[in-house]
């Protein structure tokens, strides 16, 4: 079994790869970092109102955004792979 502490430790770990490339265009490179800051509000917000520092307010707000912000980072990504299809079937 997983213990709370062995998958908080596993996340921090792996938070690194989630980080915005280098190299990429301005634009791609700030939005990826204003996904990356509105993921890890909500990560202080959930910690936060766990050990009761945070106002169930703040957290269902930061959420919220969260669940936006994801929404908006699947929807660009679905494109990005359509349009990648697509010019794999153009003929050459």
């Amino acid at each position: 079994m997983i213990s709370p502490t062995f998958a908080a430790t596993a996340y921090d770990r792996a938070r690194h790869a989630v980080a915005p490339a280098q190299g990429l265009p301005q634009g791609v490179t700030n939005a990826a970092a204003d996904f990356a800051r509105v993921m890890e509000q909500v990560d202080l917000d959930a910690a936060g109102a766990m050990t009761g520092q945070t106002d169930t307010h703040d957290l269902v707000h930061s959420i919220a955004r969260a669940e936006i912000a994801l929404e908006t980072v699947v929807a660009i990504r679905d494109k990005v792979v359509e349009a990648y299809q697509e010019i794999l079937r153009m003929p050459v």
